[in-house]
This record gives C-alpha cells, structure tokens and sequence, in this order.
C-alpha cells in the first residue's frame, strides 16, 4: 500500500506544480488554490509512503519522478525549451535513483 500512497504524492505534486505554473505567481485564484490544495494532499500522502519505505528512497524517487514528469509537462504544454543536456541531466537524476533502490537494505 505504501508504493501506491507514494505514486499518488507524485501525482499530485505533479498536479500541483503544474496548477502553480497555471497561477502566475498566484495572481489567478483557481489554479493558486488548486496548487495548494494538491500540494497539501500530496504530502499527507508522502507522509503516509514513508511508514515503511526509507526516507532516502521515497524521497527520491518523489523528487526524480515529479521532476521528470514536470520536465515532460513542461515541454508538451508550456513549450519550454528541450536539449541534449537537459536531457542527459535527467538520465543522470534517473541513474541516481536506480542506485539508491539497489542500495536499499531489502536488495
């Protein structure tokens, strides 16, 4: 259950990162507290993932898996540029947070 409460922190910091963009430093009230109210679901849920998933491993692949996702939303829907070093930075946060899932003690 545990893996299931960190894919929904994901998604929803995802959700509420992508609603911040959307509120343009908070000046449009509906994706403003759109924003906050994912964000504060989304951590009740990280919080409820790190009950039996290490901290270190959680917050990684939290943190790897919403940037990336944010990356690609950015790109498709806010026409942000793409390179090739963008691109290998993210392979290198991904290959980061493969290492520290064969680091955990359950391998």
């Amino acid at each position: 259950m545990q893996w299931i409460y960190l894919i929904l922190a994901i998604a929803l910091e995802t959700l509420a990162t992508t609603f911040l963009k959307m509120s343009d430093g908070f000046s449009k009230l509906l994706p403003g507290l759109g924003s906050l109210l994912a964000y504060g679901i989304c951590f009740a849920f990280f919080s409820f993932s790190l009950k039996k998933i290490p901290v270190s491993v959680a917050y990684a692949i939290w943190g790897a898996a919403g940037m990336i996702i944010i990356s690609v939303i950015g790109i498709i829907f806010f026409k942000e540029n793409v390179n090739i070093l963008k691109i290998v930075s993210i392979l290198f946060i991904v290959v980061g947070v493969i290492g520290l899932n064969l680091s955990g003690a359950s391998h």
